[in-house]
C-alpha cells in the first residue's frame, strides 16, 4: 500500500479502534444507567454559555481523542435526554441503540442517497425500507415515498406535490400568476404549525388557509368543512386540498379519515393525512378502526423518529403516486449524467427537495429487522396502556384531573383539593399553578413532561413514545406531580 501522507484530518487505525472502543464503552455505560440520572440539567443559555467558554475560533488543531471525549463530556452533562424512561414531552422517541451504530456506518461511509449511481446498494434499501414502510401502514405496494429529516419536511414536501397535481398545468412554468382564482387549503385548527410554514412558502399567504374548527372530540368537524368549500366555490375561489390529523400534537385525536376522503372525493380535492406521529398506530389490531378509509388519501407524513423509536432524524413520506413527487422535484440537467442504461433507476434526488442526501434508511432498515413487525406493535400498544394508566391514576387522584386521552397522549393538571372551578379567579390560578409548575418539573429533571391548552384549560400533556418507560415511571410521575404541585401551590399562595 502506498504511504498515507502526514493529514491532520486522517487518524490511523490504531488510534482509530482506541477511540472507538473507548467511545463505545463511555456510551454503553450512560445508556445502561439513563434512568439514574438527571433528564436534564436545567442550566440556562448564560450557564451553558460559560460552562462552554467563548475561545475565539481554534488557529490549530487538538488531538481527536481529546475533542470527542471533551464534546461527549458537554453532552453527558448537559443535555435534554429523550432517551430516558420519564420522558414524555415533545414526540420524540428514545432511539433504539441499533440505529445509533447504522448511523455510525452510513456517516463513516459517507453515502449520497441523491442518485442511484451514486450509492447503488443504499439506493435499494431504501426502496426497501419504504416498502416495509407501506407494508406496515397496510397501503399497497405500488404507492411510493421517500425518507425526509422529519414532520415539517415530510409534510412540505406533500404540499407542494399536491399543489403541482391540483393546478393547472400553465403553473409549473408561470407559478401561481397562471391561477385565475385565489387557491384555498383546510385544516383544522389543531393543525400543526408546519401548514403556516407551507403557506407562506409556496406563495398561497396565510389567509388562503381555511382553518376548520374541531368538534368536540378534537377532531376536524366535517360538516364545517364541507360547508367552507361549497362557500369558497360559491366566491369562485379554487379549493384544492385537505391536511387530515394522524394524532394531533395536544391530545392525539385522528380525524374521522373517511368521512374527509368522501368530502376530498366528491370535490376532486387532495386529500394529505399529517400522521407524524400516531399513523403508525395503525399496525395495532384494537386501533385499526380508527384508521378506516386510508386508501382514500393521496399523501402521508409519518416520522420514524416518533414512534418507530429511531434515532433522530428520519421522516418520511408516502404516496399514492410516486410520479406526483417526480412531476414536482424532477429535473434533469446536462450535468446529471445520472440516467444510465441500467433497468428502474432510481434516483431520490427527483422525489424531493434535496439533491445531496444522507443515509437515513440504513437505521430504519435495521431497526425494522431487529424488532420486526411484532416488536414494532407491542411497543407502541405498550406506551398506549401506559397513557391510559396515567389518564386513570390522575382521574383517581383527588389533587390531580385527567383531561384528555387518545393514543399515547393524556393531558391532565394539579389541581388544589378546595378548589371551586365554577370561580374565575381560581380557574385563572389554576392554569398560573399549571403553568409553573411544569416550568419546575422541566427544571428539576426528575420527569419531562409539555403543555396543552384545551378549554382555555393549561394542562400538563404526556406523550408517551419511549420502549424504555414502564408502568413503575407512570406511577412515580404521579408522585412527582402532586409533591411539587403542592409546593409550587405553597409558594404561589404566599404571593397571592
Amino acid at each position: 500500500m502506498r504511504a498515507i501522507e502526514e493529514n491532520p484530518l486522517e487518524i490511523k487505525k490504531a488510534e482509530f479502534i482506541e477511540i472507538g472502543h473507548t467511545l463505545v464503552n463511555e456510551i454503553a455505560e450512560f445508556i445502561e444507567h439513563i434512568e439514574d440520572i438527571p433528564i436534564t440539567s436545567g442550566k440556562s443559555p448564560k450557564q451553558l454559555e460559560e460552562i462552554l467558554g467563548n475561545q475565539p475560533l481554534p488557529q490549530y488543531g487538538l488531538p481527536a481523542k481529546e475533542v470527542l471525549f471533551r464534546g461527549l463530556n458537554l453532552l453527558k452533562h448537559h443535555s435534554l435526554f429523550n432517551g430516558h424512561p420519564k420522558f414524555m414531552g415533545y414526540i420524540t422517541s428514545s432511539a433504539a441503540p441499533i440505529s445509533a451504530f447504522a448511523d455510525f456506518i452510513a456517516s463513516a461511509l459517507n453515502l449520497n442517497v441523491g442518485a442511484q449511481i451514486l450509492s447503488p446498494i443504499a439506493t435499494e434499501i431504501e426502496k426497501q425500507t419504504i416498502a416495509w414502510l407501506l407494508e406496515f401502514t397496510g397501503l399497497p405496494k405500488d404507492y411510493g415515498g421517500i425518507l425526509v429529516s422529519g414532520g415539517n419536511m415530510a409534510n412540505l414536501t406533500c404540499f407542494f406535490a399536491a399543489l403541482h397535481a391540483k393546478l393547472p398545468e400553465t403553473y409549473h412554468s408561470r407559478g401561481l400568476a397562471a391561477v385565475k382564482k385565489k387557491v384555498v387549503v383546510y385544516c383544522c385548527k389543531t393543525t400543526h404549525t408546519w401548514i403556516e410554514k407551507a403557506a407562506k412558502l409556496s406563495g398561497l399567504g396565510l389567509e388562503s388557509v381555511r382553518f376548520v374548527p374541531p368538534n368536540r372530540k378534537n377532531k376536524m368537524d366535517c360538516n364545517l368543512l364541507e360547508a367552507m368549500i361549497h362557500e369558497d366555490k360559491a366566491k369562485g375561489y379554487l379549493p384544492v386540498m385537505v391536511i387530515g390529523t394522524a394524532g394531533d400534537v395536544s391530545t392525539g385525536a385522528v380525524d374521522d379519515i373517511a368521512a374527509i376522503s368522501e368530502v376530498c372525493s366528491a370535490n376532486n380535492l387532495w386529500f394529505h393525512l399529517d400522521g407524524a406521529y400516531g399513523l403508525p398506530a395503525v399496525a395495532v389490531p384494537r386501533m385499526k378502526q380508527l384508521f378506516v378509509g386510508l386508501n382514500g388519501v393521496d399523501s402521508f407524513a409519518l416520522d420514524p423518529h416518533k414512534w418507530l423509536y429511531n434515532a433522530l432524524e428520519v421522516g418520511c413520506v408516502l404516496v399514492k403516486h410516486p410520479n406526483d413527487l417526480r412531476g414536482t422535484y424532477g429535473s434533469n440537467p446536462e450535468y446529471y449524467n445520472f440516467h444510465q442504461v441500467y433497468d428502474a433507476t432510481h434516483n431520490y434526488y427527483e422525489y424531493g427537495f434535496q439533491n445531496s442526501r444522507g443515509f437515513r434508511a440504513f437505521k430504519l432498515w435495521a431497526t425494522i429487522q431487529q424488532i420486526g413487525k411484532q416488536g414494532f406493535v407491542e411497543g407502541i400498544s405498550r406506551n398506549i396502556e401506559q397513557a391510559i394508566l396515567l389518564f386513570q391514576e390522575a382521574d383517581l387522584h383527588p389533587e390531580l384531573q385527567a383531561i384528555s386521552h387518545n393514543l399515547s397522549i393524556t393531558n391532565f393538571r394539579y389541581v388544589p383539593i378546595g378548589t371551586d372551578l365554577q370561580n374565575k379567579e381560581q380557574r385563572t390560578y389554576v392554569n398560573t399553578l399549571n403553568q409553573e409548575l411544569l416550568d419546575t418539573l422541566q427544571r428539576n429533571g426528575e420527569v419531562f413532561l409539555s403543555n396543552a391548552i384545551l378549554d382555555n384549560r393549561y394542562c400538563l400533556r404526556s406523550c408517551i413514545v419511549n420502549f424504555r418507560t414502564s408502568i413503575k415511571d407512570v406511577i412515580e410521575i404521579v408522585a412527582i406531580v402532586v409533591r411539587e404541585g403542592r409546593k409550587t401551590h405553597k409558594r404561589l399562595s404566599l404571593h397571592r
